[in-house]
């Protein structure tokens, strides 16, 4: 199927499956971190999964190809974003599969049915406030800063939409590990995995997966740390794996 590019948008190959992308380099393009997440992310045959702030709908795309879930939701607040992601399903033709629905996170227990998931991702934004911003309502400064919505407002939102053991799997920094933890556990979604992720071996982590259990008992299991570079411009094996090379 053929769709309509916008504007600066451009069509990114994501080297898996024949899928591909529609991305505006002037908005916001995803990262390793939400490839990495829908690598570390697992849903089950004929399950519903909800990505919540997906963007372009990287994550329900690529996780389309890696599981066997019936149903991928991505919910995003920003129309122009929303509006690529709907258009990147169509050209993938995962109508069938994929949806994608323009919305707050704040409001996402009003827009889906209490329980009704038994997956919920999200790759959300990381830093605290509007800290150093120069335009606050840039499309960037939202999918990187906490002004639309903030952490507790995403982990609110999948403890209500989780079903009863249902999974919780996100992606963030180190740094806000310990308020993580905390949140999680206060919202009910008890930690239950995690791994860290580093640049190089000699580096500190930059990142950190981590998959949480709705009603989960208290005991998390932490995973070998993940390298990205083996060399400068030369990725691990463990990252060609998750790539799909």
């Amino acid at each position: 199927m053929t769709v309509e590019l916008k504007g600066k948008e451009r069509l990114d190959d994501l080297e898996r499956n024949g899928l591909k992308i529609i991305q505006d380099p002037g908005r916001f393009c995803f990262g390793m971190d939400a490839v990495l997440l829908s690598g570390f992310a697992a849903a089950p045959e004929g399950g519903r999964v909800l990505d919540l702030g997906t963007g372009t709908g990287i994550i329900p795309i690529l996780m389309s190809a890696k599981t066997k879930a019936k149903e991928l939701i991505g919910l995003e607040i920003q129309q122009e974003s929303a509006d690529m992601a709907e258009r990147s399903v169509k050209l993938n033709d995962l109508c069938d599969r994929v949806k994608i629905v323009h919305g707050d996170i704040k409001e996402a227990g009003q827009i889906f049915d209490a329980a009704s998931f038994d997956v919920v991702t999200s790759n959300p934004p990381y830093m605290i406030g509007g800290h150093g911003l120069q335009n606050p309502d840039a499309p960037k400064a939202i999918a990187r800063h906490e002004i639309m919505c903030d952490l507790r407002d995403v982990v609110a939102a999948a403890a209500r939409l989780l079903k009863s053991g249902g999974k919780f799997y996100m992606v963030h920094r180190p740094f806000r590990l310990a308020e993580i933890m905390v949140v999680m556990h206060e919202m009910g979604l008890e930690p239950k995995r995690m791994q860290l992720v580093y640049p190089f071996i000699d580096k500190e982590p930059s990142m950190v997966l981590i998959e949480g259990a709705r009603g989960g008992k208290s005991r998390i299991t932490v995973e070998r740390p993940l390298i990205i570079y083996e060399a400068p411009g030369r990725y691990t094996r463990e990252i060609y794996d998750i790539y799909g090379y």
